[in-house]
């Protein structure tokens, strides 16, 4: 027993001084990454703040805060990008357990009697046996299994960032989906209110055209327009229960009507901000991009794990046998056997290739991780470049459809009174229910860009 201590106390020793062939890790996209964010006329002006922010303060309507959980429980996307992460988790401990000795204990017993006639003997007798061994230990003196355990490891932590990274997505695009579903909503709204206008201008062109006041053209030109806003109707009807599908595809289940928003205007108030004055470094901790760092490590342990392979791999296969005739002696004749094996690659032809393989590998990945951080800073750039300006689109919308209400009630009264064409104000009309309909959008896009920012920036501790 003293003897298998020792040799197992050599083989840790062995181990722990083993070789680390792999090249030395150096985060290298400084240079790929402006330290700052873009300036300009489409940029507001930089204001101090915290990196990102937990979801659910960017959220704060109840409903949505309710559908985005359950999006959170029960998305398939997640759920499968959970299993990936056990399962890399797994390999990462069978890969891990190559770095140490397999223990195995087996035992056997055997009796045997032999009868024999006249002078012959009889007798009985017992044999029993066991064997602890270490089985096809490999003596890591220059780092493979090491390489290929931090290789394993990498790819498992790489997995773990994957799944947080879905976590966003699930998050981002079950908002988006909710706001989406709110606007077209509201523009559904403003078809059916346009149909009622329009109607009701239908029935006065067509009782001044019986009292010969006004000519057919008018007739048909308001039936047009009533036309055109019946089929937007129709059309905004089959958007908005698609937006529902859509909706519960991401939540993973249906979605009772208590839990539908109503409308943006409630929304508004409740979608915040991302706070924007942070250095654009903070890209280098989202999700997507730790990703690709990890993958960019793994590969580099496989590096050290090829050099590795031109070395020669020593494995010991230990036992120790333990045999007796008597079940009180068991234990009492032990003996201590060991088999070791060496290879040596003579030609090393696909030892170079695999080399290669690795470190072109590397540099695949060294170029997916700067795209990476190089896309973080575009998302953000241009989720800025949106909020800078989108206030100022949305006041000045607001005001167009101010000022094409006042258009088209003046011009209808000149139109009743027969001072103005019919032509004015079906203009006046149309632009009214254009105006309306662009300015939903231009909301839309604002709170839909303050979720994408969100995500953009990537900083969610609560995830």
């Amino acid at each position: 027993m003293i003897r298998l201590r020792t040799a197992l106390l050599m083989l840790g020793a062995s181990a722990l001084t083993a070789c680390n062939l792999a090249p030395t890790y150096v985060r290298s996209v400084s240079q790929s990454v402006p330290q700052g964010w873009p300036s300009g006329a489409a940029y507001a002006p930089a204001a101090a703040g915290k990196a990102g922010m937990p979801w659910r303060s960017l959220v704060r309507d109840t409903k949505l805060r309710a559908v985005i959980e359950r999006a959170l429980a029960n998305n398939q996307d997640l759920a499968a990008a959970v299993a990936n992460v056990a399962s890399a988790r797994a390999l990462y401990r069978v890969q891990r357990s190559a770095q140490l000795p397999t223990l195995s204990a087996d035992g056997s017993a055997a009796l045997s009697q032999a009868v024999g006639g006249g002078t012959a003997t009889s007798g009985s007798g017992s044999l029993f046996s066991g064997n602890v061994g270490i089985s096809g230990f490999e003596l890591d003196l220059f780092g493979r299994q090491k390489n290929l355990s931090q290789a394993a490891f990498e790819t498992y932590l790489g997995t773990q960032s994957g799944a947080r990274s879905t976590r966003f997505t699930v998050v981002t695009e079950t908002a988006s989906a909710y706001l989406t579903l709110a606007a077209d909503r509201d523009l559904l709204t403003v078809s059916q209110d346009q149909v009622q206008s329009s109607a009701r201008t239908v029935r006065l062109n067509e009782e001044l055209h019986d009292t010969g006041l006004v000519n057919g053209a008018d007739v048909a030109d308001a039936r047009t327009l009533l036309a055109q806003a019946q089929a937007d109707a129709a059309q905004r009807t089959t958007q908005v229960a698609q937006d529902r599908n859509a909706l519960e595809l991401l939540v993973g289940g249906p979605v009772e009507d208590a839990l539908l928003p109503a409308g943006l205007a409630a929304l508004d108030p409740a979608i915040a901000n991302v706070p924007a004055g942070l250095s654009s470094t903070v890209l280098l901790d989202r999700p997507d991009v730790v990703e690709a760092e990890h993958q960019l490590k793994s590969a580099n342990a496989d590096v050290g794990a090829a050099r590795a392979a031109f070395f020669p791999t020593i494995s010991l296969t230990s036992v120790l046998g333990l045999a007796s005739t008597a079940l009180t002696g068991l234990f009492s004749g032990a003996t201590w056997t060991t088999t070791p094996s060496a290879s040596i690659p003579i030609l090393g032809g696909t030892n170079r290739g695999n080399l290669d393989y690795a470190r072109a590998q590397v540099d695949y990945y060294l170029a997916t991780y700067r795209k990476a951080a190089q896309t973080a800073y575009r998302d953000v750039a241009d989720g800025l470049a949106r909020r800078g300006t989108i206030d100022r689109q949305r006041r000045a919308q607001a005001d167009l459809v101010t000022a094409a209400q006042t258009s088209y009630r003046i011009s209808e009264a000149r139109y009743r009174e027969g001072t103005d064409s019919f032509l004015t104000t079906l203009v006046a009309q149309r632009t009214l229910y254009s105006a309306r309909q662009t300015a939903i959008t231009a909301t839309l896009t604002d709170l839909v860009n303050r979720v994408t920012l969100y995500q953009a920036i990537g900083s969610d501790d609560t995830l």
